[in-house]
């Protein structure tokens, strides 16, 4: 992208940052939530390539660089509030850590939380230590 819009127009939390919801941009299919700030925005922008804020690291975090499972981007929307991201991707490999093909295969239950989703690869392939 040329010319990054003005992202200062959209709202960041107090510590500057913004929900970003990665969608399967042709299934529909939602993949994970993280958070951005500007400049993670502005890299993912340029990049072409999903670029979080990791707020346990305090760092930037390209999706996919340590798994090769990267997210690239087709589209990014705003809400009507511009408080909230929704990053249109081509999800190459699985978006979740644990394997799984999205981060949303809790579901609730009677009597608790219970997985609906197979682990598609081991993380310990995914992140090394293994294979």
């Amino acid at each position: 992208m040329d010319t990054l819009p003005d992202l200062d127009t959209l709202k960041y939390n107090a510590e500057g940052l913004i929900p970003a919801i990665a969608q399967q941009f042709d299934s529909g299919e939602v993949l994970m939530m993280a958070w951005m700030n500007r400049a993670s925005l502005a890299q993912t922008l340029r990049s072409g390539v999903a670029c979080y804020w990791s707020r346990s690291r305090q760092a930037f975090w390209q999706k996919g660089e340590s798994s090769g499972h990267i997210q690239r981007i087709r589209a990014i929307r705003t809400d009507c509030d511009r408080d909230t991201l929704l990053l249109l991707v081509e999800q190459v490999g699985v978006a979740c850590h644990t394997g799984r093909h999205n981060c949303f295969y809790l579901e609730a239950r009677q009597g608790g939380w219970q997985e609906i989703a197979e682990v598609e690869k081991d993380p310990a392939l995914i992140y090394g230590g293994g294979g």
